[in-house]
């Protein structure tokens, strides 16, 4: 708990990152991808989002740095495991990167709107795949390293 009685945010490993992916397909892309780019991040996958903040409330060891969240998965869809998360207080810290084939301007204003912090199509092209998620996963763990500004302090990117 916080001074003020708020539950105290989890630690998170920036060398970890949740896929919530159910398609093989792109779980094995996924994976290559990240394996070429970033061989130093730990991969964990499940094809399903159902009672993900309370799995990782659950867990023992911090928790991932990252999550990417396919939109639609098995059981509770992406938008609603995204809900879920940011309504935990114990889950601030972690970094949501909706990470989906779904190009609606409903989908991504819906993501924003329940707390993604980025939201990304993913290509069908492989080159451009590894490209694209090399480049959310570059910004989010630059992000995540530099210690917060002081407020009023300008932003240095």
């Amino acid at each position: 708990m916080t001074d003020d009685g708020r539950p105290a945010a989890r630690r998170v490993d920036l060398t970890r990152v949740l896929v919530v992916e159910d398609s093989e397909e792109d779980v094995e892309a996924i994976e290559r991808a990240l394996n070429r780019s970033h061989p130093a991040l730990h991969l964990e996958f499940t094809a399903h989002g159902d009672g993900l903040a309370e799995r990782l409330l659950a867990r023992r060891e911090e928790l991932p740095g990252m999550i990417l969240l396919d939109l639609n998965t098995r059981g509770e869809d992406g938008l609603e495991g995204l809900a879920a998360l940011r309504a935990r207080p114990e889950l601030a810290d972690l970094t949501v990167v909706v990470f989906t084939s779904s190009t609606a301007p409903a989908d991504v204003d819906a993501c924003y709107a329940a707390g993604a912090d980025s939201y990304i199509y993913k290509p069908v092209n492989f080159d451009l795949f590894r490209t694209v998620l090399k480049g959310a996963v570059d910004y989010w763990l630059q992000a995540k390293a530099q210690p917060p500004a002081a407020p009023g302090s300008p932003r240095v990117k």
